[in-house]
């Protein structure tokens, strides 16, 4: 037997003593200070290892976690005589320890952000229509009045499966199935997700969130469209915010327009995010375009409508002060949980 053996020796024995003596549970968590603390004996055992022959060291090793194995079960049997002198089953819980947080799931910032929109339109009479993301060429772009040699095609870049099948670029489409499959009146929002094939930058991704807007009855106006959208600026922004419309191009709308809000960030006097304009453009819109009605059955001599689309990355990120659209995609709880 080696010295340290025999040391391991006289502690178990004297520990086993003094445990079984404790006669309360003061004296019993002083034996165990005495004995498993981090300065105790027998840390200073471990200590001793160092001084221990190579060769002996792993039994030396073994016989100390043995030793603090057997030290530490019978302090626990002789606690749990301590606390429950009949035998009853130990509660270990310590009421003093402040309890554990639980994180409540929380719905995703895009969620939020598309369910408050999808609110207020359809508050103002606007049923929700979706459609399918993997389109066919004819409902992407043909009949939204993008000929085969249009260069309109050039703007949105595509992820093509097939020569005539693709991830759709924009929502629009599905405002083709809507009439294609409904006789006017017409009124729905179209959100969805959307896909471009663009290099992934901080203000840039390959999938996107869209909501799409139409309206098509007898007598739809441009008043009616710009009206529609006012409101809906002032229930979302805020109501006293300013708004401009300014000319833009849509193959699909005619006229066309793109509507401007003042920057909520610096009240529009000019900051970074509205690159000192004092302006933010939040969605483009316009007057359906008459060729595609033919497309779809209907007589554009009879109905009129508008539409309007929206991305919602980029209210979500003006809203929340986020300056890169990767974040929204990460999945990091760290992020998520900032909206719990």
């Amino acid at each position: 037997m080696t010295p340290l053996d025999q040391r391991i020796d006289d502690v178990r024995s004297s520990a086993l003593r003094e445990i079984s003596e404790a006669g309360d549970r003061s004296a019993l968590d002083g034996v165990r200070v005495k004995y498993l603390a981090r300065k105790g004996h027998i840390a200073a055992l471990f200590e001793e290892l160092s001084s221990v022959p190579p060769d002996q060291k792993p039994a030396a090793g073994k016989a100390l976690n043995l030793l603090r194995r057997e030290i530490q079960a019978a302090f626990d049997a002789r606690l749990g005589q301590a606390a429950h002198p009949e035998g009853r089953r130990i509660d270990r819980t310590d009421l003093t320890l402040p309890g554990k947080q639980k994180w409540v799931g929380s719905r995703h910032p895009l969620t939020q952000t598309l369910d408050e929109i999808r609110g207020i339109f359809r508050r103002m009479g606007f049923a929700v229509a979706t459609g399918p993301e993997i389109e066919d060429d004819y409902h992407n772009f043909e009949a939204l009045n993008f000929p085969p040699d249009h260069p309109a095609r050039d703007m949105q870049d595509t992820f093509f499966i097939s020569k005539n099948v693709l991830l759709r670029t924009h929502t629009s489409p599905v405002q083709i199935r809507v009439m294609e499959n409904t006789p006017p009146p017409v009124r729905v929002i179209i959100p969805g997700r959307v896909y471009r094939n663009e290099a992934i930058s901080a203000r840039s991704y390959c999938l996107f969130h869209q909501v799409e807007g139409l309206y098509v009855d007898q007598g739809v106006t441009f008043r009616e469209l710009k009206g529609t959208l006012v409101s809906f600026a002032k229930q979302f922004y805020g109501s006293s915010l300013k708004y401009r419309f300014r000319p833009s191009y849509f193959p699909f709308t005619e006229p066309s327009a793109e509507m401007d809000i003042t920057c909520f960030l610096c009240g529009g006097e000019g900051c970074r995010v509205c690159k000192k304009t004092g302006w933010l453009e939040i969605l483009g819109c316009g007057m359906v375009d008459p060729n595609v009605y033919s497309f779809v059955g209907y007589d554009p001599k009879k109905v009129s409508g508008y539409a309007f689309g929206m991305g919602i990355e980029r209210i979500a990120m003006l809203r929340f002060g986020l300056d890169d659209i990767r974040i929204l995609f990460e999945n990091d709880v760290r992020f998520l949980r900032q909206f719990a």
